[in-house]
């Protein structure tokens, strides 16, 4: 049994390590803020339904059809309501999602609905907070989310696993939800029609998918940083490209950040003074293509940030009054419909990702073709072979490099803009959201192959004749990588030394 390590609070912020630590037993609390929260805002949602008033005020989803159907009454017993929220979502398709993305995706959740704008239960809020103590993991679909009303398709499939319906992992294992939670401690979740709606009607799936990307993503940039570095070094190039005037002309400040960056990495070291004047681009324009990189992670980094800080629902409850446009003043608050569900900021924020993701996997490739091309890395035998032709080296590495770069420029056209009417032209358009982010999450996953696979040549070059690198910085990664993988000689498969190298990186490019 896996003993929680970490404890979240639900009244702090929560950021893409903490999403993805929620991959394994959590111990998540609901203090007494968050407590008082949720409490206030279900008071509210009763005051605004059954208070004076309440007879004439519409709540969609607590008494109404739903997206198209608003129009019409819905049932009048609340945990039939429950079953009219989620039964017609149960349409989702494909393979399931990661367990990791769902346990995010039901963290963040919590969260939103902890901050007691949703009108929830309590034990709602308890009872997910209970789960990841776990490693329950609902089995999700992959496919039926347009990320416009939240991700409805997806959660629904979470939620009912929750309620012991479908499937769900434990410790692993797929089985029937209804026994996942039996062994897992867990009592089957029971709901009214709020609940059910307030844990569907958000776009925790594609913020979750989308903080996960970028942090995979921000780690691959450090190693590629990294490695360019070395690969510098290794090859005795004079590093003038990395001049902090030069790169403070050129006006941008990532460029800025990432020449010093790879200054300090290259400190002590010295030029072989064999190369030519200037270096092929994925060498010389390596802080500018790494740098504006940098710039586009950091707006993505922003639109992550207030999507993990913000509530994603509808309608929202205000414990305020008001009577502005849109709002239905009562008493002690107001209930607020609205289109905080609308997951295109992230939708935006995982195209641009994936564009990164698309170039930074460009550089990563073309630097390991430099370097196994004897025309150009100096004089170093062709594929890094210790014997070309009785041996091939880094041949089928630098093939299958070339079928991932193909594989995440195929995927990175963007879907934040591909908007479809649907749902009779309730929800016109729409902005394809969680499509970008698990999109975002596949690529990020291959580029941390192609690093991978970039530091293996690295590790052979040193193998196969050259030179030690003279920067201490640049020494201690290839020592790293030498410890971590054998010299290839003689051939052998190289799928699973990519992926340590990829895992290796990751620790050591850690900021």
């Amino acid at each position: 049994m896996l003993t929680p390590t970490d404890t979240v609070p639900l009244s702090g912020p929560l950021d893409a390590a903490t999403l993805r630590r929620a991959a394994l037993p959590l111990t998540v609390t609901v203090d007494e803020e968050a407590r008082a929260r949720v409490a206030r805002g279900r008071r509210l949602f009763h005051a605004l339904r059954h208070g004076p008033g309440g007879a004439d005020r519409r709540i969609y989803g607590a008494d109404t059809g739903f997206g198209a159907l608003v129009g019409y009454a819905g049932r009048t017993d609340d945990a039939d309501q429950c079953d009219n929220t989620l039964a017609h979502l149960g349409a989702g398709q494909g393979p399931d999602l990661a367990p990791e993305i769902v346990r995010a995706a039901l963290l963040l959740r919590t969260r939103s609905l902890a901050q007691g704008l949703s009108g929830v239960s309590a034990e709602v809020v308890d009872r997910l907070a209970a789960m990841f103590a776990t490693t329950f993991a609902p089995a999700v679909p992959r496919y039926g989310s347009v990320g416009a009303s939240g991700d409805l398709i997806p959660l629904a499939y979470a939620v009912q696993a929750l309620r012991g319906r479908g499937h769900a992992y434990l410790y692993g294992d797929r089985m029937p939800a209804g026994e996942a939670l039996t062994a897992a401690g867990l009592r089957p979740l029971a709901l009214d029609g709020r609940d059910a709606l307030a844990l569907v009607n958000g776009t925790s799936v594609t913020t979750a998918a989308t903080a996960l990307a970028l942090d995979a993503v921000r780690a691959a940039h450090r190693s590629l940083t990294a490695l360019s570095c070395l690969l510098t070094d290794l090859l005795g190039c004079d590093t003038g490209f990395l001049d902090a005037d030069l790169l403070r002309a050129y006006g941008h400040p990532g460029a800025v950040d990432v020449g010093g960056r790879m200054r300090r990495t290259l400190a002590g070291g010295t030029p072989s003074g064999t190369r030519p004047l200037q270096e092929p681009y994925s060498i010389r324009c390596a802080p500018q293509l790494l740098g504006a990189a940098e710039d586009a992670l950091r707006h993505v980094d922003g639109v992550v940030a207030a999507d993990l800080g913000g509530v994603s629902d509808n309608p929202l409850f205000f414990p305020v009054p008001g009577t502005g446009p849109g709002t239905d003043g009562a008493g002690e608050g107001k209930v607020v419909h609205g289109g905080n569900f609308f997951g295109q900021p992230a939708a935006f924020a995982a195209d641009l990702l994936a564009s990164v993701t698309a170039q930074l996997g460009n550089l990563a490739e073309r630097q390991l073709d430099l370097l196994v091309d004897p025309a150009r890395n100096g004089g170093l035998p062709p594929m890094l072979a210790t014997e070309p032709g009785a041996q091939h080296g880094l041949q089928g590495v630098q093939l299958a490099t070339t079928a991932f770069v193909a594989e995440i420029r195929r995927a990175a056209t963007p879907a934040g803009m591909q908007s479809l009417p649907t749902n009779l032209h309730n929800q016109d358009v729409v902005p394809f959201g969680t499509q970008a982010a698990l999109r975002a999450h596949d690529t990020a996953e291959l580029l941390g192959l192609l690093c991978g696979s970039l530091a293996l040549g690295l590790r052979q070059a040193a193998h196969v004749g050259a030179r030690r690198p003279t920067a201490p910085r640049c020494r201690a990664l290839l020592d790293a990588l030498a410890e971590a993988i054998p010299p290839v000689d003689p051939d052998r498969p190289l799928d699973s030394d990519v992926r340590v190298a990829a895992r290796l990186l990751v620790r050591y490019a850690r900021p």
